[in-house]
């Protein structure tokens, strides 16, 4: 699924928006606001759909029959990055990832194993690829404290996947290393809690912390992942 919004000037920046496990393309253009959001600010977004509403994360046993069956599904996203390429100008230099849970774990995977993207916004995933030869690229990632299938704490989650992954804040700190950055600043507002890093290359590492959030995707969380987006070209 492709969202191209009228009146877009040439070169335009693409989002790369993926489902959760259980969700599919058109969930996700429904639900979390980037098409209408995209309008506004004149970027593409594309919604793949994983085999059987689940991505291959390359670790893990993650996630249902793409793992089962080593569907290549860095290989899927990157071939479909290229046919929006072909078909619609974009700017290479602001091709950027985001996903729900299972799609927010593809992102991270992505992030190891291609160089394609100038920035990733994990939501409620982890990093389950052993990422043996990680890209800088640039991070923004949006946990809950209190979420049940990813711990925000790391260990083994709840539900269907039983992800098991590092703690959110080491997985950040880890990102920060790759990046070169700077040490971190906090800012909190109420239940929301931001670190962002400065790194080399114009690069940024964040983490938003929701305190006692769940496994969901906050209503803040589209509009603060392109505005970081927006911010951290390649």
């Amino acid at each position: 699924r492709l969202h191209k919004p009228s009146g877009l000037s040439a070169p335009a920046g693409l989002v790369v928006v993926l489902h959760g496990g259980f969700g599919s393309a058109e969930q996700a253009e429904r639900s979390y606001g980037w098409d209408q959001l995209a309008d506004s600010s004149k970027f593409v977004v594309v919604y793949p759909d994983g085999v059987k509403r689940a991505w291959n994360v390359n670790g893990g046993g993650c996630c249902g029959k793409p793992a089962h069956e080593h569907i290549d599904d860095v290989g899927f996203i990157t071939a479909a990055v290229a046919d929006v390429r072909r078909n619609v100008s974009i700017d290479g230099a602001r091709v950027y990832a985001t996903g729900m849970s299972n799609g927010g774990i593809m992102s991270y995977t992505l992030a190891c194993n291609t160089t394609l993207f100038a920035a990733i916004g994990p939501v409620a995933g982890t990093e389950l690829d052993p990422c043996r030869s990680p890209h800088p690229v640039s991070v923004m990632a949006i946990h809950g404290t209190a979420d049940p299938n990813v711990p925000y704490g790391g260990g083994e989650g709840r539900g269907f996947a039983h992800i098991n992954g590092p703690p959110v804040p080491e997985l950040n700190a880890l990102w920060r290393k790759i990046d070169q950055c700077q040490a971190p600043t906090e800012a909190t507002d109420g239940q929301v809690t931001t670190s962002t890093a400065a790194c080399a290359g114009n690069r940024g590492v964040a983490l938003i912390t929701v305190g006692d959030g769940g496994h969901y995707w906050p209503d803040f969380a589209t509009a603060k992942l392109w505005e970081f987006f927006a911010a951290h070209p390649r």
